[in-house]
């Protein structure tokens, strides 16, 4: 795997991480609306698009939200080692192909993530430098009313990811950070400076 940990130099010469930032926490937090409103108004930041096997959402596109593929395309990304990190959730595989990384952490753009937190624990492995930031609901239950409100699942699946989101959070204190979603344009705002220390999002209309 490419050295991607460190990219560039201090002005003391002292090597700092490349400027890799994974953002993570249980499912329905609101992951997906930060990063798209980072899509919208933070351009200097780029957004990895990861693979999936899972169908479409109604609205999602193929390379936008995530690139799509089958179980044995996935597998095969795997076993050639073109993925930084992967993982099966919630009965699907997901993954974020390496070379994009790369490329753009080599460039000295800013790279976000958008992942679990069992890939965000294989970055964390994989890239020495990462910042970690977990994104933590307001409370449990509306976590849980973020997540059954969707009804796109079978009760079974949906229980696992309750499950699932239990676990997720007891992981928070593995994270460099955490950032309350309580308001999109607030956390947008933290996780951009934190990024490029610039101003971040315009506020949603």
């Amino acid at each position: 795997m490419p050295d991607l940990a460190v990219s560039r130099r201090s002005a003391s010469g002292v090597p700092v991480p490349a400027g890799l930032t994974v953002l993570s926490g249980p499912s329905a937090v609101g992951k997906s609306t930060v990063v798209e409103a980072i899509r919208r108004y933070s351009p200097q930041i780029w957004l990895s698009v990861s693979v999936t096997t899972r169908s479409p959402r109604p609205g999602e596109e193929h390379g936008r939200e995530y690139y799509f593929t089958s179980e044995r395309e996935f597998m095969e990304l795997v076993d050639s080692g073109e993925l930084l990190e992967w993982a099966r959730y919630a009965g699907h595989y997901y993954g974020t192909p390496l070379r994009p990384v790369t490329e753009r952490l080599q460039a000295g753009v800013p790279v976000l993530l958008e992942l679990d937190v069992t890939g965000a624990r294989q970055v964390q492995a994989a890239v020495p430098g990462a910042l970690l930031v977990f994104l933590a609901p307001p409370t449990w239950d509306e976590l849980v009313r973020r997540l059954t409100s969707r009804g796109t699942e079978p009760a079974e699946a949906m229980q696992e990811r309750l499950e699932a989101a239990r676990a997720e959070l007891r992981a928070e204190n593995e994270f460099d950070l955490t950032l309350v979603n309580t308001s999109v344009e607030d956390v947008c705002a933290q996780l951009v400076a934190l990024m490029t220390a610039q101003p971040a999002c315009e506020p949603a209309e």
